[in-house]
C-alpha cells in the first residue's frame, strides 16, 4: 500500500480540538479536505503527520503553534481611537475588521475590547499560540 510523499494531493478528513476539547473545526458533514502535501497549503505540523500515511490510516496529532500559527504577539494588539472608524460603525467584541498596514498589505483584525473612546484589536490569527490537536484520516491519495 503506498504511502503519502511531499507533492502527492490527497484526501483527509479531520477534526481539530483545542486543549481545552473545544472543537475549531472539521470536515465531518462535508468533502474531504484535498491538499498537495509538502506545498505550504495547510500548517507546518498538520502536512508532516499526513506525511507518510497509507489511505485508511487514522491518527491523533498535537501540533505546538510553532507549528502551527505560531506565538501570540503583544505588538499585534493596539488601541485604536474610535474616531478613526467609519461614523456609522458599532464595534463590538469578536467583530473582524480589515486594515491596511504602511506597506499597504492588508491586516485581518479582531475587536477584543470596546470601551468609550477607543477599540482594542488583535491581528493575531485566532490560533496564534494555542496547540492544536488533530485527528485525521488519509481517504484517498490521487
Amino acid at each position: 500500500m503506498s504511502q503519502a510523499k511531499s507533492g502527492d494531493t490527497v484526501k483527509i478528513h479531520y477534526t481539530g480540538t483545542l486543549a481545552d476539547g473545544t472543537e475549531f473545526d472539521s470536515s465531518t458533514g462535508r468533502e474531504p479536505l484535498e491538499f498537495a502535501l509538502g506545498s505550504g497549503q495547510v500548517i507546518p505540523g498538520f502536512d508532516s503527520a499526513v506525511d507518510g500515511m497509507a489511505v485508511g490510516d487514522s491518527k491523533t496529532v498535537n501540533i505546538s503553534p510553532d507549528e502551527a500559527y505560531g506565538q501570540a504577539h503583544e505588538q499585534l494588539i493596539q488601541q485604536v481611537p474610535k474616531s478613526a472608524l467609519p461614523e456609522e460603525m458599532k464595534p463590538e467584541p469578536g467583530m473582524q475588521l480589515q486594515s491596511k498596514s504602511p506597506d499597504g498589505q492588508i491586516m485581518n483584525l479582531v475587536v477584543t475590547d470596546v470601551a468609550d473612546e477607543t477599540i482594542t484589536v488583535d491581528g493575531n490569527h485566532p490560533l496564534a499560540g494555542e496547540t492544536l490537536t488533530f485527528d485525521i484520516e488519509l481517504v484517498a491519495i490521487a
